[in-house]
């Protein structure tokens, strides 16, 4: 896709009238809304400006960039506007003279979005930017970017360019909130920059299009050091332990050589992941990402398909079975549809761990894999391996091919990749993993359905532990997904233990804040604990993490305690539980020895025995507001005389 079949004769201005920052958006809003790129004007003018308070679009050398992605838009555009010169806020303090507003739809493609890019890497060169002040016609700007597309010819380059081996080797992430015209200029501009100074750089975008030429591992071994010029949340625990230079994007454009003289010279802090205070460890590995994109693609399955099933046991716990009394059509339909949603959870987790590893190409070696490890049996663990399996497999080829003629680029991504992808990943499944993970899952499923007595009891106390030490973290995920693999193995028993687990610790600090010791929480943390009420209730177990990153060595104790007692009781009192999800709001669904209604009952008191006794707890161990002041100021004194 061209730039000028998005810049267009009607919607470009050169004689804007404004005189003001505010009436030069409302003259561009116009020029779009009259040439029928917008759904609703006042709502992309609210989007243009909800971006301004973030940072000026203003962005020196003459040039300013308004822009906005929503729903308001009806079809991508750009409107182009000239002045004379309008005080716009810009970077350099300067006027500005060159306006291009670019329009883009929520749901907009990625050719538009990179055609969006482009234009703003291309307004980075000063030759460029002449040409466009100096044209006397909407058809001199329009001939001058088809000049400069045929000069350019493909992709914009952020990779490293051709200097010394031995020169410095600079990383570099930019990163905009929009992703579209900041983040691609920032990359430009530093590279750039480092061409003329000498220095090796390599620049991953983070764009509306996805990450772009992302950094590996060994990028980051091998670096000097790494600048993150970015205005949103970029990935940074995996440079713990290199020198990081943190700026806005903006500066990434305004400032490239200064940037990059702080990298060459290490002239930053060494960066610490958060889950180390040493900066000599390695960054968390990327297995909890990997796994985490996978398990976050499944559990929408899960609580929808658990859900319709449990739903359609209302008519009866065999109402989906025809030649059962009970059969009704509708519960049937519902039972059909969860069951789609189940048959789906594996090849999801598989296709979405391959795609967090090796990209969209190990999307579909990853779903085949995930299939092939469902219909061989091997369960929850098999598509594990599958995940992993297919993406280091796609992975692998990815090196492997780059040797080939770039004329076959093209094919690889939607050829070359998924079919060997595929081959390779589901010959392995089939020749190697299935058949000895089948056979482990069975002796799993059957000795986990043959729990009883203490045993049992034991691991509805574990899970529900569990639940409590991160509270949403990677134990309490762990804790999750096991329940739920019971319950697709048709073990009820465990997933009310789960369930219990994750909604005692919200409660319980809503118990304690708000009914017995209020007076040793801020009136803040009394508010929250309010608002925790309903969290535990809907079995939301985050509801707890501030009262827990506030005090964890009081709140985390008392919570896996209570969690402990609420999972061992739902075990005793025989509690089942068919659905994954939905605190309350299911518990019409419980069933157990004596029928739904005792079910209901001794599975709210046991969250409630659990809540009431970790509340108790936390409330003892809790220190009064006074005695926390003291403490605080006691660290802050032996702090300052540390630094004295």
């Amino acid at each position: 896709m061209k730039i000028t079949d998005l810049l267009t004769r009607d919607t470009i201005k050169l004689d804007l009238r404004s005189s003001t920052k505010a009436t030069v958006i409302d003259e561009l809003v116009d020029v779009l809304d009259r040439a029928g790129k917008l759904n609703d004007r006042s709502a992309y003018r609210e989007a243009i400006l909800a971006r301004e308070a973030q940072s000026t679009t203003g962005l020196g050398e003459g040039i300013a960039i308004p822009h906005a992605k929503t729903a308001a838009v009806k079809s991508p555009a750009i409107a182009f506007g000239r002045s004379t010169g309008i005080d716009y806020e810009a970077l350099d303090g300067q006027p500005s003279r060159l306006f291009f507003m670019i329009a883009a739809g929520e749901n907009a493609d990625n050719a538009h979005l990179e055609t969006l890019s482009k234009l703003s890497v291309y307004l980075m060169d000063m030759k460029f930017r002449d040409t466009i002040l100096s044209a006397r016609s909407e058809d001199e700007v329009i001939a001058a970017i088809e000049a400069k597309e045929r000069e350019e010819e493909g992709p914009v380059d952020v990779s490293s360019p051709e200097v010394a081996k031995d020169a410095p080797y600079i990383l570099a992430v930019t990163a905009c909130p929009t992703g579209i015209a900041h983040t691609y200029m920032a990359a430009d501009s530093l590279r750039q920059k480092a061409e003329e100074m000498g220095v090796r750089i390599k620049v991953e975008t983070n764009g509306s299009t996805g990450v772009k030429n992302g950094l590996t591992s060994q990028d980051i071994q091998d670096a000097t050091a790494i600048i993150v010029a970015a205005d949103k949340a970029v990935e940074m625990d995996r440079f713990n332990g290199k020198h990081v230079v943190e700026v806005p994007v903006a500066q990434g454009i305004r400032k490239p050589k200064e940037l990059i003289d702080r990298a060459v010279k290490q002239d930053a802090p060494v960066y610490k992941g958060s889950g180390s205070s040493d900066s000599s460890k390695p960054a968390r590995g990327g297995f909890y990402k990997h796994l985490m994109s996978g398990v976050s693609a499944m559990l929408p399955l899960v609580v929808a398909g658990g859900l319709l099933i449990a739903i359609s046991f209302f008519w009866g716990i065999n109402s989906a079975n025809p030649d059962d009394a009970s059969y009704n059509e509708f519960a049937a339909q519902l039972m059909s549809i969860g069951q789609a949603a189940f048959g789906l959870l594996i090849p999801v987790l598989a296709g979405f761990i391959a795609m967090s590893i090796a990209d969209k190409p190990g999307l579909a070696p990853g779903l085949i894999a995930g299939f092939l490890a469902s219909q061989g049996n091997a369960g929850f663990l098999g598509g594990l391996i599958a995940g992993f399996l297919a993406g280091y497999v796609v992975l692998l080829l990815i090196k492997v091919l780059q040797g080939l003629p770039k004329a076959l680029e093209g094919i690889k991504p939607v050829l070359l990749y998924p079919l060997f992808g595929s081959f390779i990943t589901g010959m392995i499944m089939l020749l190697v993993i299935n058949e000895p993970i089948a056979a482990f899952m069975t002796w799993l499923t059957d000795s986990l359905n043959g729990l009883s007595g203490g045993n049992a009891i034991l691991l509805g106390m574990l899970v529900a532990a569990m639940m409590a030490i991160d509270m949403g973290g990677p134990i309490n995920k762990t804790a999750y997904v096991f329940g739920t693999a019971a319950l697709t193995a048709g073990n009820t028993e465990v997933m009310a233990a789960v369930m219990a687990g994750g909604m005692v610790p919200p409660l319980l600090v809503a118990f304690s804040s708000t009914l017995f010791a209020r007076k040793k929480f801020t009136p803040q943390e009394r508010e929250a604990g309010i608002a925790a009420y309903a969290m535990g209730a809907s079995f939301v177990t985050e509801g707890a993490i501030p009262f827990a990153a506030a005090d964890p060595l009081r709140v985390i104790p008392s919570s896996v305690i209570g969690s402990a007692i609420a999972g061992a009781l739902t075990i005793v009192f025989g509690v089942l539980l068919p659905a994954p999800h939905g605190g309350v709001f299911v518990f019409p669904l419980l069933d157990g020895p004596s029928g739904t209604l005792m079910a209901v009952l001794s599975y709210a008191g046991a969250i409630l025995i659990g809540a009431l006794v970790g509340a108790a707890i936390l409330s003892i161990l809790k220190k009064p507001l006074v005695d926390q002041e003291v403490a605080k100021k006691e660290m802050t004194s032996g702090a300052g005389t540390k630094a004295s």
